[in-house]
């Protein structure tokens, strides 16, 4: 590990604000990194005190004044050398995104194989940022609107994708003509900081100005410091929905914008003409990948009543294949949850589902022993509850998986939609008639609707996004971009006479 942190550049102490070409150590209170796979002391930053904060917008808004002035197809080639430094960089970076946070080493390449496809859309993006044209309907006079870079965009970001959600954010902003200023979490702040060590030989070497990429270190404080900011006009938050709730009230006082993804609780329907050695496979990675801490994870498993019994036994068996334990063997399926905090409310959560009444056909437990002195593995479980349980509602970010039955598809849809959430949703399902009123306007409410596939796993060339309690936000693909951009509608008169409306004259 040691030689991966020393190629990307990181420190037993590191600095932790960055304007692109420049960092410092901030000068706020010490933050430790600790590895969730062996419990170690990774490397240590300061996190930012106010004035680096104000810093840091100060050199953003400045960078702005510049950088909104590169054609947007020259932004485009700093994004496409940036695709090219992270493929340089994807095993050592992916290394650490798994270490740090204790995703699966697959998962952790493919969160980087994520941050270099979202260059590759941004770098055509930066010859599509069209406007409309249109009639007007006064003699000699066109119309047409075109879109204009907003500013500073702060970006909030999570520890479960610690560094791919700060990318399909900033490659897009770039493109458009903005400048990004970067909170990541502070439980994976090792790997923000090896993005900006990545990326600036490429910054200096197209002489970006200076503070078009920043980062900002620390805590709860930073992310209130640039809900309120003035100066930062749109904020993209990706985290709970108590988080988002926040940001979203601190941002609209101000009347900015607030990009929001925010937490899932997603089902997946299996229907009775399901092919199950295709949902099978699709079940258990929605529910366990990444330890259970995606957004975008599968939490409850709505099954026809005719073939409940088949899956109960299918996923029994596929449950103690698992292989849980150090991430970084890519023999292992599962990694641990991200701290004893999160390991915590596994518990709590287990513990409301007895009380509720519910019963485990997969039992949970806290792992000890040899290779799990973290204290943060625990195993998948599978809970056969009601849908009216009220820990149904809630989404724990751990690998639990409630399992219950439905008897039309009219029902297990109603099942799927009810709760706060709308992120991700999946059918299996092989009858036309069920999988297009699932896709229909009386089909799931989410934001994600898949059908043969799970609820996770989302490509970044469709905007990623949900509904309800889940934001409301749209990043990465389709036309996500004019989140980062502000419409303007231009008239043009070419004639020599000014035609007012209603026909109203004035004679001067």
């Amino acid at each position: 590990m040691k030689d991966i942190l020393d190629k990307l550049g990181i420190k037993s102490v590191n600095a932790g604000q960055s304007t692109g070409q420049e960092s410092w150590e901030g000068s706020g209170s010490v933050l430790e990194s600790y590895s969730p796979v062996d419990g170690k002391l990774i490397a240590s930053v300061r996190e930012a005190s106010r004035e680096d904060y104000d810093r840091i917008i100060e050199k953003a808004t400045e960078a702005f004044a510049e950088w909104r002035l590169v054609p947007a197809p020259k932004r485009g080639e700093v994004v496409r050398q940036i695709g090219e430094q992270l493929r340089s960089y994807k095993r050592e970076l992916g290394t650490l995104v798994s270490y740090e946070m204790g995703k699966s080493l697959q998962e952790g390449m493919g969160e980087v194989q994520e941050m270099i496809d979202i260059c590759d859309f941004a770098v055509g993006l930066s010859r599509q940022l069209y406007g409309l044209t249109m009639h007007s309907e006064r003699p000699l006079h066109r119309m047409y609107e075109q879109w204009h870079p907003l500013g500073v965009v702060g970006i909030i970001s999570a520890f479960n994708f610690p560094v791919a959600v700060w990318s399909w954010n900033s490659m897009l902003a770039w493109v458009c003509g903005d400048v990004c200023v970067w909170k990541a979490s502070e439980k994976a702040p090792l790997s923000s900081l090896a993005c900006q060590h990545i990326i600036r030989e490429v910054l200096i070497k197209n002489e970006v100005p200076e503070g078009v990429s920043c980062l900002v270190t620390g805590g709860r404080e930073v992310g209130v410091w640039l809900a309120e900011d003035t100066r930062v006009p749109l904020v993209s938050a990706t985290g709970s929905t108590r988080m988002g709730k926040a940001v979203g009230e601190a941002v609209g006082r101000r009347l900015g914008r607030s990009l929001l993804e925010l937490g899932g609780n997603n089902a997946i329907i299996v229907a009775p003409s399901a092919d199950l050695n295709v949902a099978i496979p699709g079940i258990v990675f929605g529910a366990v990948g990444t330890a259970g801490q995606r957004c975008t994870s599968a939490r409850r498993l709505i099954v026809h009543e005719s073939i409940y019994d088949e899956v109960k036994q299918r996923l029994t068996k596929a449950y103690a294949q698992l292989r849980i334990g150090n991430p970084l063997d890519e023999g292992n399926h599962v990694g641990p949850l991200i701290d004893k905090q999160a390991v915590e409310g596994y518990l709590a959560t287990v513990e409301e589902i007895r009380k509720e009444g519910g019963t485990f056909l997969v039992v949970p437990k806290v792992l000890e022993g040899v290779g799990y002195e973290s204290g943060c593995y625990v195993a998948p479980c599978i809970a056969e509850v009601a849908e009216q349980y009220p820990i149904v509602q809630h989404e724990t970010f751990a690998p639990i998986l409630y399992l219950m039955k439905y008897s039309t598809i009219e029902e297990a849809i109603e099942i799927q939609n009810g709760v706060p959430q709308g992120l991700s949703s999946a059918l299996f399902s092989l009858d036309m008639r069920e999988s297009e009123l699932f896709l229909s306007h009386a089909g799931s409410d989410c934001g994600i609707a898949n059908v043969n596939i799970g609820t996770s796993g989302a490509e970044i060339g469709g905007a990623f996004g949900g509904e309800k309690d889940s934001g409301g936000g749209r990043e990465s693909g389709s036309d996500a971009w004019r989140a980062y951009m502000r419409r303007q509608t231009n008239t043009l008169n070419f004639g020599n006479a000014l035609p007012l409306a209603q026909g109203i004259k004035f004679e001067l």
